[in-house]
Order: structure tokens, then sequence, then C-alpha cells
């Protein structure tokens, strides 16, 4: 059955106000379109793709209320990766998936069709793993999971740590992540990056690595991932998550190595809360705030998004899964908010996340992709950012996921 969506702004395409959705693709756009069985009228209101999250942890979302241990108390991240083996030692294959269908449910509700998750495989039993596999087949009707084998104390802090990242990998995780700056010795760091593509390229999975999650200047592991896979040309398949000390480097190192960036067309991820909140602790002022150059990467035609990162664990004790909300922040922090940023300030928790994904081929509303799309709360996209408005419905092969209606008053303000 031939289903019709009209009466509709579509982002990034001005000039077409229809849809029409033929089983679960979209088989024409523009306007004034054949008539259907079944016409849905969208009322003006704004629709783009489906918001991507494309860095989450899963496996650690609401461990900080739901199993009553403190965070860190300092607010930073090497406090909160020492005390994470307290909270994994609790974890069983139920607890994982009752805490994470908690987050995917935030993030879904609010728009989120595609979420990347890093998943701890410093664990023998590979219990948040096994528990994440089963969740990503058993949900893949309401959103797409990726899932990176993340080795969350290092590869090279104990022995067996990179046997295990590899064993993750056989058991169907879909990336290779690491985190070198976090390794005991820049050494163990600079081999961890090396070991993570030798992996990616081994098993052919995508590369996601968090990289230079601090403020300290002299962590440039960035700097030997981009030459790697520029070498190896998998630079579109690789993403360098956080990247803060980037943010803090002197400008002739980052325009160095903006220029090599372009070259490899590597990808990179900015948290903009969680590092707003973890990054600058050991600084009083200036203080740093752990934006990587989000302004600069976009003037370079650097692929960068944004992510949620933490919802209610031990690094980060906030967090909602609002796309929106992450967006706002990240816009704010970066200082893209001219006329012509905000034209495309959306891409940043849609288009530009697919290409992190590497789902750029299926992912948009295009003719023959699948009808998987949003719908927004305002008409115009400066509206919709000035207003963090709400997700009205959420459609996904040509069906609603959910739909809600406009906010109602009981007593309207009398202005």
């Amino acid at each position: 059955m031939k289903k019709k969506f009209f009466n509709a702004k579509i982002y990034r395409n001005a000039a077409a106000t229809e849809i029409i959705v033929e089983n679960g693709k979209i088989s024409q756009i523009g306007t004034n379109l054949p008539k259907c069985e079944e016409e849905i009228d969208l009322k003006g209101k704004l629709i783009m793709p489906p918001y991507v999250d494309p860095h989450l942890h899963l496996d650690y979302v609401y461990t900080l209320s739901e199993l009553g241990q403190e965070g860190a108390g300092s607010g930073t991240l090497f406090e909160a990766i020492e005390l994470w083996p307290k909270f994994k030692e609790t974890l069983t294959v139920d607890s994982v998936k009752k805490l994470a269908l908690k987050g995917i449910k935030d993030e879904v509700s609010q728009g989120v069709q595609h979420i990347r998750t890093h998943i701890d495989v410093t664990d023998p039993n590979f219990t948040a793993l096994k528990a994440m596999l089963e969740m990503k087949e058993d949900l893949k009707h309401i959103v797409d999971i990726q899932i990176v084998a993340f080795p969350q104390q290092g590869m090279y802090t104990y022995k067996g740590g990179l046997e295990l990242v590899e064993e993750a990998l056989k058991m169907g995780a879909d990336i290779v992540g690491g985190i070198p700056h976090y390794e005991p010795a820049r050494e163990f760091g600079e081999k961890s990056v090396h070991d993570i593509v030798k992996l990616a390229l081994k098993y052919d999975k995508l590369i996601d690595v968090h990289c230079d999650e601090t403020d300290d200047t002299h962590s440039r592991f960035v700097e030997l991932l981009n030459a790697l896979v520029l070498m190896e040309d998998y630079g579109t398949r690789t993403t360098a998550s956080h990247t803060c000390s980037f943010g803090s480097a002197d400008d002739s190192y980052a325009f160095r190595m903006l220029d090599l960036f372009q070259k490899s067309k590597m990808n990179f991820i900015s948290c903009p809360t969680e590092n707003a909140y973890l990054q600058g602790r050991q600084d009083t002022y200036p203080k740093r705030r752990g934006l990587t150059r989000v302004k600069e990467f976009i003037e370079y035609g650097i692929n960068v998004a944004f992510a949620q990162d933490s919802i209610n664990d031990p690094w980060y004790p906030m967090g909602n899964g609002n796309m929106m909300n992450i967006l706002d922040n990240g816009i704010h922090l970066a200082q893209i908010m001219s006329a012509k940023d905000v034209e495309s300030n959306f891409d940043l928790i849609t288009y530009n996340g697919a290409r992190c994904l590497n789902i750029q081929d299926t992912y948009g509303l295009e003719v023959g992709k699948a009808a998987n799309f949003i719908v927004l709360n305002e008409s115009t996209v400066y509206e919709a950012i000035r207003k963090r408005v709400d997700v009205l419905a959420s459609v996904r092969d040509g069906e609603y996921l959910f739909k809600r209606k406009e906010v109602e008053y009981d007593v309207k303000l009398g202005l």
C-alpha cells in the first residue's frame, strides 16, 4: 500500500513538501505527487532523518542511580575509570539488558534510530557484550545498534587485554575500540593504536577510538591514528572520539594536523556535555572546557558529529538521551550559531553521525532509501534549534514508532 506524507518542510530539500512511501521505502519526493490510499498531513512541520547518537555507553547507563554507588567525587575521567570495576562486578546479562533498555527508550522516544555503543570487553566473561549482542538483534525493528569492542581499562594495563578485544570481534562486535591515553605508558598507548588498526584490517571492522580524552596537550595519539589510517586508506571507516587535547593544542600544530585530517578523511565525534563536565578539572582559570576544534573541522570539511556519551553513570550523573540538548550545548561551546551555521547545525546529530557509522548509503531522505524520519514541532530549522523543540513523531519503514500531541494547556497564559 502506498502512503503519502504531505504538507511537510523537508530538511535539506526546500523545494519538496511531500513523500510517498511504498513497502517501507521512499518511492517519491516532491510536490503535487499522486494521491495515495493513505494520506497523512504533517501540518507544515519540519521533518528530517532520525537522530544519530554515534557515541554512547549502553552498558553503563543508569548504573549510578540503579546500583546505588557514588560516582567520581573529583569529577575526573580517570577517577571514574578506577571506580568502574566495582560497578562491573555486580553486572549480569539481565541487569545490563534492563538498564540498557531504559537508556534506549530514552533515546528512541526522542527521535534516535541509530546508536553506536561502546561496550566494555575487559571482562573474561563478556557479560555486557553478550547482553548487547542479544539486544541488537531483538530491537533491530526499532533501532539500529552498532557495538564497539572497547577495552575500558586499556589493552596493556594488565595481561590479555588485546586478546579480549580480538575475542569480542570474533563474537560479533562491529568496531574496534581503544583508549590509548589511559595506557600506563606512551609506548603502550602507541602500541594499542597500531594493534587497533591491525585488528580492523584483519577482521574488516570499523574503528572508533577514545582518543586523547584529556587536557594534556602532550597526548597526541590522534596523530598516530590518523597517520596509520591515511597509509591504509582507512580514514572514512575510522572515527576519533573526544580528542579533547586537540582543543588545547597550539595553533601551529593544530593547523598542520587539520591538513592531514583532510587527507585521511577520518571522522571525529565530540561529546559536548560530558567533556565540558569532565575536562578542565585541574585548571583554575582559564578553564578548559573539553571541546575539540569543532568549528575548524567544519570549516575544513572534516566530518564531525555530536554525541550523548553517558546517561547517569560514574562518569556523568546527568544525561537523558535528548540529542537536541546535546546540539544546543555543542553549538554554544563551539560558537557556531551564525545564520549560515544554523542552516546545517542539524547535520551534527543526523548526517554527520551517519557518516561516522558508515551508513550514509542507506541513511537520509532520498528515493530508494528506507522511510525513516522524525517530525519536529516547528516549521523552520532556526526556530526548531532556538526553541529546542520536541520530536512529535518518529517514523521507521513508513510506520510510526511513536506519535505525540503538541503541548496543550489547561489554563493558557493571558498574554
